[in-house]
């Protein structure tokens, strides 16, 4: 039903969820099912013989995360660490090396430094904004994957998608994109020359707070690549059910325009926040001052959702000042219709702490959620004052 030529929202909504050719229903099924009857030993209907391989509802979901990504094949997890792992074992051996980003998330970092690292696997850690830091940590012939998030979390920086994939592709290493922060609504690294695209689809992509998964997106012309993560994803078996398959592509159908109020809050809480003398930073790509901000103007349609900042009076202040919030909710996640707000030192990023990796006691981490912005504010208003 849908092409490449045909736009975002279109492809969303339609690309994998055809009206069902029995019935007319036109939301897809959920085959809450493990197994499948044989037309003889081998004859498999329409190629499905287990779920764990394969399942009708989490097809349409892996059809439509390729169409919206421009991929070749999309895969459905889980969760965004059970996406990880496949992905980093169905490309790295012992003796390989990899590149990460300064400022990677928490459970990266730990599924790298804590379980990666005991395959044999080293990596390396760089500035995801500055291409040239990223080579210098190249290891010719050794150094298999490049993996950076953009925007990053919970830091905000930017990395410049395609310096960073001439870089890879240079050393003849693979480049992964965790998209997450920005959604596949608002960037599009396949375009931009990344290899793998990767989600947690708990966030943005359900938009609901209601589903835990994860997604990678292979491109085009990888199907050797595709072929290796399919395997590893069927040996490994964290595949996401019918069900959060279902929850997902719910999501994925409203994303654009979720992203669109997302951006908007956010944009205007930036405003207020630049009003606050006790505000000393705030991270967030699309202000001017941001190092960033020219490489995001090119390469994402907006901003995002997302805002770190920093208050002045240190940790204790950051913390008391959260505990205060009516409206926002204190909590892990973000990309929610909710809004929700949390001290990364303590909470998502608690795993870092005395590494390079460790952020700063007085930030504050906002997932602007689509309430009304003006209720947003006043929250905060009183919660910081």
């Amino acid at each position: 039903m849908t092409n490449e030529q045909h736009g975002f929202s279109t492809r969303a909504i339609h690309a994998g969820s055809e009206p069902d050719p029995r019935t007319g229903a036109v939301t897809p099924a959920i085959y809450q099912t493990s197994t499948y009857k044989q037309d003889g030993v081998g004859g498999f209907r329409e190629g499905y013989e287990y779920s764990r391989s394969a399942n009708p509802t989490r097809t349409a979901l892996e059809t439509c995360l390729a169409a919206i990504e421009g991929g070749s094949r999309g895969f459905a997890f889980a969760s965004g660490l059970a996406a990880e792992d496949t992905l980093m074992r169905a490309v790295l051996q012992p003796g390989d090396h990899m590149i990460i980003p300064t400022d990677a998330y928490g459970g990266t970092f730990r599924l790298v430094d804590k379980v990666v690292k005991r395959w044999g696997v080293d990596y390396s850690l760089a500035k995801v904004g500055q291409a040239d830091a990223i080579r210098g940590e190249i290891r010719p012939g050794v150094t298999k994957l490049i993996w950076i998030e953009t925007p990053t979390n919970p830091m905000m920086g930017i990395a410049d998608i395609a310096a960073v994939a001439q870089v890879a592709h240079e050393a003849g290493a693979l480049l992964v994109v965790d998209n997450t922060f920005a959604s596949s609504y608002l960037q599009q690294p396949l375009a931009l020359g990344a290899d793998v695209v990767m989600h947690s689809t708990t966030k943005y992509a359900g938009g609901h707070s209601d589903v835990v998964g994860g997604a990678l997106i292979v491109g085009k012309g990888q199907d050797e690549l595709a072929e290796k993560v399919a395997f590893h994803q069927n040996s490994l078996g964290a595949v996401a059910g019918p069900m959060d398959s279902w929850l997902v592509l719910r999501g994925l159908k409203t994303l654009a325009v979720r992203m669109e109020q997302h951006c908007t809050n956010a944009e205007k809480i930036v405003d207020y926040l630049q009003t606050r003398e006790d505000v000393t930073h705030i991270h967030y790509p699309g202000l001017d001052s941001h190092p960033g901000h020219d490489i995001a103007a090119r390469q994402m349609k907006r901003f995002g959702g997302m805002i770190s900042f920093q208050l002045e009076g240190g940790e204790q202040n950051a913390v008391d000042a959260i505990g205060r919030t009516k409206i926002w909710t204190l909590g892990e996640s973000l990309g929610g219709v909710e809004s929700l707000i949390e001290h990364p030192a303590r909470m998502t990023h608690a795993s870092v702490k005395g590494t390079e990796l460790e952020v700063p006691g007085d930030l504050i981490r906002l997932s602007v959620g689509i309430e009304d912005v003006d209720d947003l504010i006043a929250d905060l208003d009183q919660a910081l004052r």
